[in-house]
């Protein structure tokens, strides 16, 4: 089939843009080019690749699933339903992160990225900024999975722990970066969130706050004597979290970011003892 009659035929199925970018990533072209290549031909096994493709994307299957991959902060990560789909948010979390190192730290940084699912955060930093060490830590074996599959693929150095966020780990480390489960359970979210993201890398009990009062419950004991704390929350946690952290930490900085909807999303808190 000709390109143009594959765009067609995509466009009767779903979104145009959608059917655009599932056709420009099978045969290798950026999007904006196919309208000068209407006239190719797909091979009969890419037509197949595609239509099995456009089906997925009508059963409700999110577009970054079907393509296996997203960018991420300029790199190229495979996900897939095992792992949550990152956010524009969470690329808005890691650029204030950047900012806040090259800020408050002059020297290489340790650096663990908890609940890391694909790995986007600890990754993205470990490329950016000068590190020690990056540990990648999540419970779901699943989930390390592909962790592992973005870490040969960028060839990084990182430690793959499977784990329940700091239980029992002793390491103490300069930045601490989380975007951890926040949704209520009795919360409404997206059908295509809840029909396919994993339930574990979404929901925190009742009040959406099960992982961060799980975290920040023993976090000294891994904080370094100059630490950053990052995280990203819901965008009407804010004035909880800062209670959590009231509790647990003295002697901190907290700031509070918005994202570029206008919504509190971020929270960054600094502890010097040095």
């Amino acid at each position: 089939m000709k390109i143009e009659e594959l765009l067609i035929y995509g466009k009767r199925h779903c979104h145009s843009e959608h059917a655009k970018i599932l056709l420009a990533e099978l045969i290798g072209k950026n999007p904006l080019e196919l309208l000068n290549h209407l006239e190719d031909i797909v091979s009969d096994n890419k037509v197949e690749i595609y239509k099995k493709e456009i089906e997925a994307l009508e059963k409700g299957i999110p577009i970054q699933y079907v393509l296996g991959t997203v960018n991420f902060y300029g790199n190229i990560f495979d996900i897939d339903k095992r792992v949550l789909i990152p956010r524009f948010e969470t690329e808005e979390l890691v650029e204030q992160t950047i900012h806040y190192i090259k800020k408050y730290f002059t020297n290489p940084v340790d650096i663990v990225d908890l609940g890391c699912g694909s790995g986007v955060i600890g990754l993205t930093l470990e490329k950016k900024i000068p590190t020690k060490s990056v540990d990648l830590i999540d419970i779901s074996e699943e989930a390390l999975k592909v962790t592992h599959k973005n870490c040969e693929k960028l060839s990084s150095k990182a430690n793959i722990i499977q784990n329940d966020f700091l239980d029992n780990i002793e390491k103490k480390y300069d930045i601490i970066i989380s975007n951890p489960p926040y949704i209520k359970l009795n919360e409404n979210i997206e059908e295509i969130v809840k029909n396919n993201e994993p339930e574990i890398a979404l929901y925190a009990g009742e009040d959406g706050l099960d992982c961060y009062k799980k975290i920040l419950k023993n976090i000294k004991k891994n904080m370094k004597e100059k630490c950053l704390i990052a995280f990203e929350i819901g965008y009407e946690q804010k004035n909880d979290i800062i209670d959590l952290l009231n509790k647990y930490l003295d002697n901190i900085k907290i700031e509070c970011k918005k994202d570029l909807s206008g919504k509190d999303r971020m929270i960054f808190i600094f502890k010097n003892n040095e």
